[in-house]
């Protein structure tokens, strides 16, 4: 894939992350940060000028497109597209005809698309239902009891790390699979996770108050899955389109897996958050998880092999049953 086609790629996914126009501020500045950092990594160099464009709306589809000849990277764009579209929930209007316009200026037609959507539509189905979308309300009454209630775990502290690590083992492994959908289901796992951790400390907790959690963490939603998606991109692991594998699970990928250390640190911080009585401040939340990156990411070094070996034994249908908790 030559460098212009990469850029097209990366414009079209960049466009469809503001295709709802409901991204704020900090989205949008970690949107940036990760531009300037694939940037920075040896990728495209004027990457961060393209987020501008984007995001000053001086780029549009139809140019984008225009740097996409051969079929292949075409069915890649639209399928990373549907991916970023779909990665913080159901696709909204704009989205939806985002998706709508863009399909006719790759030329593709329903045959072509047809398989995939129904794939990323049945991982965002199971993604609803395995936590719930909402909770009952605790009562003024019963509110002082309830917050007392997280400060005794019904899991050890082992039996937690446990867990998280096992939850940033296989995000670290989605994110070395081929097919472009696989990296949609990290943050449904990562949701799942939060939701095991509160409960171990005797909170329930929905979607709404998770997704608020990890936001408020620092760890952008349609950010994060940019950043699996460029890395992916930049070093040569793309998509699994039109019955073929470009690239592979080789050399490319073995310096990736950045999920494992993500997740691992946002377990950690949920870890201590629901421990200690949910009293941490966002500034605090995003302190604690930057701190814990760093020890993460050296960890995610030592489990690389054990990442590896468990991307080359997952399929669609294993990803399916983990996000629906089977």
């Amino acid at each position: 894939m030559t460098l212009d086609q990469q850029k097209s790629i990366l414009t079209i996914a960049l466009l469809a992350a503001f295709a709802d126009g409901n991204k704020d501020d900090a989205e949008r500045e970690e949107i940036r940060r990760i531009a300037q950092s694939l940037a920075g990594d040896g990728g495209v160099a004027d990457l961060p000028r393209i987020y501008q464009d984007v995001l000053l709306q001086r780029a549009s589809v139809q140019a984008a497109v225009q740097g996409l000849s051969d079929p292949m990277h075409r069915q890649l764009a639209y399928e990373m597209a549907v991916c970023v579209c779909d990665v913080d929930g159901r696709q909204t209007a704009a989205e939806r005809e985002f998706l709508t316009r863009l399909k006719a200026a790759l030329q593709l037609g329903d045959p072509q698309t047809a398989a995939f959507d129904q794939q990323a539509d049945a991982l965002v189905d199971v993604a609803e239902k395995a936590v719930p979308m909402a909770v009952p309300v605790v009562s003024a009454a019963a509110a002082p009891l309830a917050a007392a209630a997280t400060v005794h775990s019904n899991a050890s502290d082992a039996e937690l790390d446990k867990s998280i690590l096992n939850y940033a083992l296989l995000n670290g492994a989605l994110e070395l699979l081929p097919q472009s959908w696989a990296s949609m289901a990290i943050i449904p796992l990562q949701v799942k996770m939060v939701y095991g951790i509160g409960k171990a400390h005797g909170v329930e907790l929905d979607q709404g108050h998770i997704k608020e959690f990890i936001a408020a963490a620092g760890v952008g939603m349609t950010s994060q899955y940019l950043e699996q998606f460029g890395r992916k991109l930049l070093g040569g692991l793309l998509g699994k389109v039109a019955g073929r594998t470009i690239g592979g699970l080789g050399g490319a990928a073995t310096g990736m897996a950045f999920s494992f250390a993500t997740t691992y640190a946002l377990g950690q911080v949920a870890k201590r958050y629901y421990a200690g009585g949910r009293v941490m401040s966002t500034a605090m939340l995003r302190e604690t998880f930057q701190g814990l990156l760093t020890p993460a990411k050296q960890l995610q070094t030592q489990y690389l092999p054990q990442i590896q070996q468990k991307a080359a034994t997952l399929d669609a249908g294993q990803i399916m049953a983990l996000v629906r908790g089977k």
